[in-house]
């Protein structure tokens, strides 16, 4: 057909089941990603598979590491942990044009991080951030997306959920030649030029809206937001500094002791256990939060909540292992990536190549499904002309899931952000775009070498 290779047509019928129960059906994506899955299994013959590639996923840690941190989301949220780090940050920077832009795009970004969901986030922080940016003049559109653009970061910043499975990818290639913990610091890396760009592209929008800064009188003291909120303040470093010590020590002092096993393992255990220790840090410095406090069926009570946010983002990342295990089982990263290459595409032009084709896809799919789907594909064809395979894999969750949240029609985070904003769908969509086409531009810089990375070895 039209000389195109079999395993595009696949992804052609796979992306169609999903439009179709997605957007005409308008069923969750989750349904639409199971509904996919099983025509997949139907279209490759692979019936007598089914339950090995249902039961299969729940054998990945990374998957149970996604749940952890999207449990650790939902307590802040409920905890009411997070308005303490977001006055902190509107303290030090409510004073500047567009102050309440930026706290924005601080909070909204290290929320959406340990989601690794940026409509989630919207919902969480936005109620507070997008009703701050409008009272200082925001226009309604502007607010939206740029909480929009912020919560976006989230799949991109450690430790998303996305960014485990870019590293699932990553190991599947390159078995054990990179640690999980190395992997996070060069997407952190990464995650600067983005949030860079975010910086430069809000003080732009600011000078062109002609935006105030936060009035005085909203603007809380420093010293008191320190000194009632510096315990939420320590969560940060509470997830940071486990994965830093992993990163830093792993190949040396923990290797040397453990060996190359039990290195892994231990790896393993502070991706698992970093998010549990955070979650009972936020329940204990919340606990005045919770009403009622901290009695085991408050608890059953809040968990029993949760089990509605957290199911619908875990199911949609398990279907898209599903997915990524019977692909794998025949091959079709491997040779849609062959079919790529016979174009003979140079580094150039797949630099280029690829960030679109994501963005394409993003309009449909979400980003975990893409990266599940192509990210063998991708990292396996830009290693193959020189990119170092860390930065293929790292820059994965940028051309995927933080694209996915902005780009119609599915932009899910932009459709959030209209509903708390009421903003217009036109002019929302128009700027949503500029957002976009802005954050692409920096990918293909990154991916071209063009701007340096922070932690990658063994040089481009």
């Amino acid at each position: 057909m039209l000389g195109l290779p079999v395993e595009l047509l696949y992804l052609i019928a796979l992306l169609a089941v999903i439009v179709v129960m997605f957007v005409i059906f308008k069923r969750p994506i989750y349904e639409a990603m199971f509904i996919g899955f099983l025509a997949m299994v139907l279209f490759l013959g692979k019936l007598d598979k089914l339950f090995y590639y249902l039961v299969k996923p729940s054998t990945n840690t990374l998957f149970y590491a996604i749940v952890a941190f999207l449990s650790l989301a939902f307590i802040l949220g409920q905890t009411n942990v997070v308005s303490s780090i977001i006055d902190f940050i509107l303290s030090i920077v409510g004073r500047f044009r567009g102050g309440a832009g930026y706290v924005a795009l601080i909070s909204s970004a290290f929320m959406a991080a340990l989601s690794g969901t940026g409509p989630g986030n919207v919902a969480a922080t936005g109620v507070f951030t997008i009703p701050a940016m409008i009272k200082t003049k925001f226009p309604r559109e502007l607010a939206a997306t740029v909480e929009m653009s912020a919560s976006s970061l989230g799949p991109m910043i450690p430790p998303s959920g996305t960014i485990l499975l870019a590293f699932g990818v990553l190991d599947s290639i390159f078995p054990g030649q990179y640690t999980l913990s190395g992997f996070w610091m060069v997407v952190w890396g990464v995650g600067i030029w983005f949030i860079l760009q975010r910086i430069i592209t809000l003080y732009l929008f600011c000078r062109y809206y002609k935006v105030e800064a936060v009035s005085k009188d909203d603007i809380p003291s420093i010293k008191e937001t320190f000194r009632y909120g510096w315990k939420a303040l320590l969560i940060p470093l509470i997830i940071f500094i486990p994965l830093f010590f992993d990163f830093k020590f792993n190949s040396t002092f923990i290797t040397s002791r453990l060996g190359v096993d039990g290195a892994k393992a231990f790896s393993s255990s502070v991706i698992l256990f970093t998010p549990g220790v955070a979650a009972i840090y936020s329940l204990i410095i919340g606990r005045n939060q919770i009403e009622g406090g901290l009695s085991l069926s408050n608890l059953f009570n809040l968990f029993k909540k949760g089990i509605k946010e957290i199911t619908p983002v875990s199911a949609t990342i398990y279907f898209a292992y599903c997915i990524s295990e019977i692909f794998g089982d025949v091959n079709l990263g491997t040779n849609l990536g062959d079919y790529i290459a016979s174009f003979n595409m140079s580094r150039f032009q797949l630099v280029l190549f690829f960030p679109i084709f994501t963005t394409f896809l993003g309009m449909f799919l979400p980003g975990s499904s893409q990266v599940a789907i192509f990210g063998a594909m991708i990292v396996g064809s830009l290693a193959a002309v020189g990119v170092n395979p860390l930065l293929a894999a790292a820059i994965l969750p940028a051309i995927t899931g933080a694209l996915e949240g902005m780009t119609p029609p599915l932009a899910l985070a932009m459709y959030t952000a209209m509903g708390i904003a009421k903003s217009k769908m036109k002019e929302t969509s128009i700027l949503a775009i500029v957002w976009v086409f802005a954050h692409l531009i920096f990918a293909i810089f990154i991916l071209a070498g063009i701007f340096p990375i922070p932690f990658l070895t063994n040089g481009l």
